[in-house]
């Protein structure tokens, strides 16, 4: 069986790319070791079975040096204040599915006629944060108080999400890459990120994180949009970042989901309680982590009060098992796996002849039977 030539470094890229372990790959393939050194070479097929195993496209494994894997939006992930270096396959993917989606979408809603939005980039960041959190409410249509009529962290995100769809946003939650839960996305690599455009602007929220964190990037996310710069994010920890455009979208954001004289006003009871900062959360549907930062930005507790807080909350979360529950009925998620406005565009087009069914079933990632009964949906 004949071998391929394949430099050393092109193998250890790949799996240094992937985040898979040494020992994974050589229980995978016996001979992964002398492929690395150099002092073996792979079949072809056992070459396509490693880019499979990695996640790598095997063109690239007949390249003269390893390519630079390079997201196509500005990165503001940051660990330690520093930006993070090399993005996995499972976010670059999802960003380019993203990427064409809106593409498509921007190109359909211009044919039919529609005017740019006019709320996207039309904040700057020397705005009044209090005013532009008010403006964002107004363009989704909700009060200042408007979580807590909700009871739960899920009605509250889901009824956000739609009002975002009927401004005009492409809201996309997801845990996975696609409908592939085999390839799931980490929340410590990104919390969400944004493709600003004025016709099709996206936000897409990691779905893995709890509902309560999922809030705030969906806030943070809209703030993006109002100043018209897109871009991926992680939010470590909910600290402070050095970079401007980051702390006025974290502090919008927060303004936006907890006003301060809501706060100011909930505080006095909020306090007497035996854990104040998860009546917080609870009230304003925030998690405990923004609760705390929020209040400590106030002046309603002590830097030492909130970084107490801060680690036993840190130490409660690293305690707790995975408590993972089914995803429910597929075609309900795939509202959020897609973007009901993207979807209901692709659907519409389709029926109306102006889209190939092969091509709606690309943009999806639904074929066959799956997409005619996802789509029946919209009739």
């Amino acid at each position: 069986m004949s071998h391929v030539e394949v430099r050393p470094e092109l193998i250890r890229w790949a799996q240094e790319r992937s985040g898979l372990p040494f020992e994974a790959l050589q229980k995978r393939f016996p001979k992964f070791e002398l492929w690395e050194s150099g002092k073996a070479m792979p079949t072809l097929r056992q070459l396509k079975d490693l880019a499979k195993k990695t996640l790598t496209p095997v063109g690239y494994f007949f390249l003269p040096e390893p390519p630079e894997d390079k997201l196509p939006i500005p990165d503001f992930r940051t660990v330690r204040d520093e930006p993070v270096k090399r993005p996995s396959p499972n976010l670059l993917e999802t960003v380019q599915t993203m990427q064409r989606r809106q593409e498509w979408m921007r190109d359909y809603l211009i044919e039919q006629g529609q005017p740019p939005l006019p709320f996207i980039g039309a904040a700057r960041l020397t705005d009044n944060v209090n005013a532009t959190a008010a403006r964002m409410r107004d363009i989704v249509g909700v009060t200042d108080d408007w979580a807590h009529h909700h009871t739960t962290w899920t009605s509250a995100l889901s009824a956000l999400c739609l009002a975002l769809d009927k401004a005009g946003v492409i809201v996309v939650i997801n845990s996975v890459v696609g409908n592939n839960s085999h390839r799931k996305l980490d929340t410590s690599e990104f919390r969400g990120f944004v493709l600003a455009d004025r016709h099709a602007p996206l936000v897409f929220v990691n779905g893995a994180d709890a509902k309560a964190a999922q809030m705030f990037t969906l806030a943070h996310e809209m703030a993006h949009l109002f100043i018209g710069k897109g871009g991926v994010f992680n939010f470590r920890d909910f600290l402070p970042v050095n970079n401007n455009v980051e702390q006025f979208c974290n502090h919008v954001a927060a303004e936006f989901l907890v006003p301060a004289e809501r706060l100011k006003s909930a505080w006095p009871d909020a306090k007497g309680a035996a854990e104040p900062l998860q009546v917080v959360a609870r009230r304003f549907k925030v998690s405990p982590l923004v609760a705390a930062r929020r209040t400590l930005d106030l002046g309603l507790i002590d830097r030492k009060a909130f970084f107490t807080f801060y680690h036993e909350y840190q130490e409660d979360e690293r305690r707790k098992k995975s408590t993972k529950t089914g995803s429910g009925d597929f075609y309900a998620t795939q509202n959020f796996r897609i973007g009901r406005r993207f979807a209901a565009a692709v659907v519409r087009a389709a029926k109306e002849g102006r889209l190939l069914y092969n091509e709606a079933y690309h943009l999806t990632g639904l074929y066959g039977k799956t997409y005619d009964r996802y789509a029946e949906r919209f009739e």
